[in-house]
């Protein structure tokens, strides 16, 4: 019935308490859904309207806590939090998972050669920067020329990275050489973030007290939560890059692989 939805729900904050590990992996799972990159943008546009009205203290008739819940995430997962703009598609959380799982796979599977390590790096540091300039805080947006330094910067630690370090392991085990793209990663996400949002580090972030009233900027603040974005970063991608490694260099071994091997190259040889 029309109206019945209490006003009092504090959609401000996750639906699941985040004081306990389920609470936060339910959160985190909603908020990286890859289903929502689908949602077309009458139904984005459709949540948004839905969370505004509410905000408003107006309740659509018929609409029930999950409906509002369910609003509440995809109004989150695509448009920015202080700015209220759609972000770009491969910007947002949502597209996250399918985004890194097929380019770490690209940089694990072609890191042996010049050419592919320079295209597969400079992909990812483009990822990289979409990303980091969608998530950007609305209260220090990136001028064109910062976003520029910060892109060319941790492309370039990222190849160099990646071109020392395998001319460095030529001789050494293959294993070695599969932990090359995870190296070039970690430089370039030390280099990027950092350039990323340098302002931040300038004129501070956001303070606000328990009852969310801003009490001012820190710079101080800024240093630790970027601090802790790097090494979110690299840990984030360190099972998609430091195990695989392992098994991959285990199953090349195997006979079938290698048979399987033979019969691509003599199949191309005779195409």
């Amino acid at each position: 019935m029309s109206g019945e939805l209490p006003l009092n729900i504090n959609i401000k904050e996750p639906r699941w308490d985040q004081s306990t590990f389920v609470g936060r992996a339910n959160h985190f799972f909603t908020v990286t859904d890859p289903r929502n990159i689908l949602l077309t943008n009458e139904q984005l546009e459709n949540a948004r309207k839905i969370i505004h009205d509410y905000r408003q203290g107006i309740v659509p008739p018929g609409l029930t806590e999950n409906e509002l819940w369910r609003a509440k995430y995809i109004y989150d997962s695509a448009f920015h939090p202080d700015t209220g703009e759609k972000m770009i598609l491969i910007g947002r959380m949502s597209a996250q998972v399918p985004m890194n799982m097929t380019i770490t796979g690209c940089m694990m599977t072609f890191y042996r050669t010049t050419p592919a390590v320079l295209f597969w790096q400079w992909i990812n540091q483009s990822f990289n920067a979409v990303v980091n300039y969608t998530n950007r805080s609305g209260d220090a947006p990136l001028t064109v020329n910062e976003l520029g330094t910060a892109y060319v910067s941790a492309t370039t630690g990222a190849v160099a990275t990646a071109l020392g370090l395998n001319a460095l392991t030529k001789h050494v085990s293959p294993l070695i050489g599969r932990f090359v793209p995870f190296a070039a990663v970690a430089a370039a996400n030390c280099i990027n973030i950092p350039l990323m949002r340098q302002r931040e580090l300038k004129v501070g972030i956001p303070v606000t007290d328990e009852n969310g009233n801003r009490l001012g900027e820190s710079a101080n603040a800024a240093k630790q939560a970027i601090a802790q974005v790097v090494i979110s970063r690299i840990l984030m991608a360190a099972p998609g890059m430091a195990i695989p490694p392992f098994i991959m260099n285990t199953l090349e071994k195997k006979a079938f692989l290698k048979e399987a091997a033979v019969i691509l190259i003599s199949r191309g040889s005779r195409g």
